[in-house]
């Protein structure tokens, strides 16, 4: 015989965690989205303006009014998504993982954002870059060799 899971006001505490805590989470989800896209951002135009690879005024007008903004929001979308996946597929494990798993599943999103943007936006491949500082490939010498670009 099993006992029925009560829901709503009188259901057993702790059940679903407080919804205070569940909205917290959400929010900073977003936040921690909007910082991706903005480190993934701030990325990309170091590399331009280190190699000076599509940095003249209109391209920088192109980057700052198309570029930002999309990169924005793909920061955004993947870090809601990667959260709102992590927590429908960890509904039913212990406590501990519901809160581990979506974490580092944000985490490794915005990480995939981040080097994934830098290669597309960051390191123009054969663009005739001025500041005589990285190779043809437009890719910075400060960038680790061991990710990809």
């Amino acid at each position: 015989m099993s006992v029925p899971v009560r829901s709503g006001p009188g259901r057993a505490p702790g059940a679903r965690g407080p919804a205070v805590l569940r909205h917290a989470a959400a929010a900073g989800v977003v936040l921690l989205g909007v910082a991706g896209g903005y480190g993934a951002t701030v990325l990309a135009a170091s590399a331009r303006s280190y190699c000076d690879a599509a940095w003249e005024p209109q391209h920088r007008l192109v980057f700052t009014m198309v570029d930002w903004p999309v990169m924005q929001l793909f920061g955004l979308l993947m870090a809601v998504g990667a959260w709102a996946g992590a927590r429908h597929l960890t509904a039913r494990l212990p406590i501990a993982w519901r809160g581990l798993l979506p974490a580092g599943l944000v985490l490794l999103a915005l990480a995939v954002l981040t080097v994934g943007s830098f290669a597309y936006f960051g390191t123009l491949d054969a663009y005739p870059g001025d500041s005589g500082l990285c190779p043809p490939d437009n890719v910075p010498p400060w960038w680790p060799t061991w990710l990809p670009a």
